[in-house]
């Protein structure tokens, strides 16, 4: 999907970007992720010391993969505010846009709610005993706010960052991570709770807080906009949004869709209550390093250019950054290091780390993996070619259900070996698969397809 330009980024035309330069920009933002990397660990160490861990683990990580599948249409919103939002205009279409996605979003979690509809996904589909499943159905009920906020405070971010104004996304997530650990800390010290619960308030509590904070950021921002003056413009109209965005959402539908996805099969492997106590902190860790690429694409749509005047540095900062969240998570996991982490701050027992240990192994290559594939995908974001990336996403998850139906069902393998073993093989195919359809961009805007991208290189077409 093709369309006309929305105008350079702020950013983008304010400093000639050098490394350093890209790597101030982008520390805020990686401070951003990093930080809501770390509340799965933390919420899983909280909820690791408290009664019945095991259970409450598992009633966690299935209620929170259900949360992030309903939220997963309006995520990308972010990205969609930072290359859309210029003037009063798109501001108010992409703001009304966001918050009918919204309302959306939060009734399909309340119809998930209803105890008829729960008990056919939490037992039929994925096979809970009966006592986990009414764990994680109240765990669900407290996370009801959390997809609509976090559209609402996405979309705010987005427009913050097309304003260069990355710090003020990291003071949202401080705010964020302080009220999640306040709430949990509390409920946990002074309410008899389960840990499953815990978590699910200490979220929804940081999220809520963080949206808030958001919009009195923006607020300057948002003045500017609204009180710009002009012609309509008649080049952004809610169709376009919607053509623009829908593969997107698509895309972050599949994408978030896979971890309830493998929920379902480890439900089904062997070890099923170990396999689900011990995948959030196995994904955690994960994440932490992979988030680090996540902020990068927010980077590169906002510095690239129409034109990619930036291209080059860009590309160079990316390989360096592949290869610290190669190492680093490396570090970890084929170190005793593992056993810090696992034990020593994640919570978990003895026998809980060391079955946590070779999976988290499997995975140490996917950061690298995604360092890749969201620089990719802020390119074809630039060049509005968004359909590649949904049908890359398809393919990435098909790819994962056929390798945990294969390695569930005809081998001897522990759920949770299966499923990072699928989830590796998921996350390989998409760079490749979106390898022409980058090239094609690049060459479109540049003329080349080498990361050797000349500042004055022309436009081609």
């Amino acid at each position: 999907m093709t369309s006309g330009k929305t105008g350079p980024s702020p950013a983008a035309e304010s400093l000639d970007w050098t490394m350093g330069r890209i790597f101030l920009f982008w520390l805020p933002l990686a401070a951003t992720w990093l930080m809501m990397a770390a509340e799965g660990p933390f919420l899983s160490a909280v909820i690791a010391r408290m009664a019945d861990p095991k259970f409450n683990l598992a009633a966690y990580g299935v209620a929170f993969s259900i949360a992030l599948l309903v939220e997963a249409p309006i995520i990308m919103i972010m990205s969609a505010a930072s290359a859309l939002v210029r003037d009063r205009e798109s501001f108010l279409k992409v703001k009304r846009f966001t918050y009918s996605l919204n309302t959306i979003i939060t009734l399909i979690m309340l119809l998930i709610l209803i105890p008829p509809v729960f008990s056919l996904v939490a037992q039929g589909l994925i096979k809970l005993p009966p006592d986990l499943a009414r764990l994680t159905h109240i765990s669900c009920i407290i996370l009801l706010p959390w997809p609509g906020v976090i559209g609402y405070r996405r979309f705010y971010q987005g427009i913050l960052i097309r304003n260069n104004r990355t710090r003020f996304v990291a003071y949202g997530t401080i705010l964020r991570l302080t009220a999640m650990a306040g709430t949990a800390l509390v409920l946990h010290s002074f309410f008899q709770l389960a840990g499953a619960h815990v978590g699910a308030a200490a979220l929804s509590a940081g999220v809520t807080i963080e949206a808030v904070a958001s919009r009195i950021m923006a607020r300057r921002v948002v003045r500017d906009l609204i009180s710009e003056t002009g012609p309509a413009r008649t080049d952004l109209s809610y169709r376009f949004i919607t053509t623009f965005y829908l593969p997107l959402a698509l895309t972050a539908v599949l994408a978030l869709g896979i971890r309830p996805i493998v929920t379902f099969f480890l439900g089904m492997g062997r070890m099923p209550v170990e396999s689900l106590a011990v995948f959030p902190v196995v994904h955690a860790l994960t994440f932490v390093f992979s988030s680090f690429a996540l902020s990068f694409q927010e980077v590169v749509i906002a510095l690239a250019g129409d034109r990619f005047e930036n291209y080059a540095v860009l590309k160079k900062f990316a390989l360096r950054l592949a290869v610290f969240v190669f190492c680093g998570l490396g570090l970890i996991n084929f170190t005793p290091l593992a056993n810090v982490w696992f034990q020593g701050i994640s919570g978990l027992s003895p026998d809980l780390a060391e079955f946590a240990i070779p999976p988290a192994r499997i995975l140490t290559i996917i950061p690298l993996l995604w360092v890749w594939l969201c620089f990719q995908r802020a390119i074809l974001m630039i060049g509005r070619v968004t359909a590649p990336i949904t049908k890359s996403t398809g393919l990435q998850v098909l790819l994962v259900m056929l390798s945990l139906f294969i390695l569930i069902n005809f081998t001897n393998l522990v759920g949770i070996t299966a499923a990072s073993i699928a989830l590796l093989a998921g996350a390989a195919a998409v760079p490749l698969y979106l390898l022409p359809s980058f090239n094609r961009v690049l060459f479109r805007h540049t003329g080349r397809t080498t990361f050797r991208v000349q500042k004055s290189s022309p436009v081609k077409g």
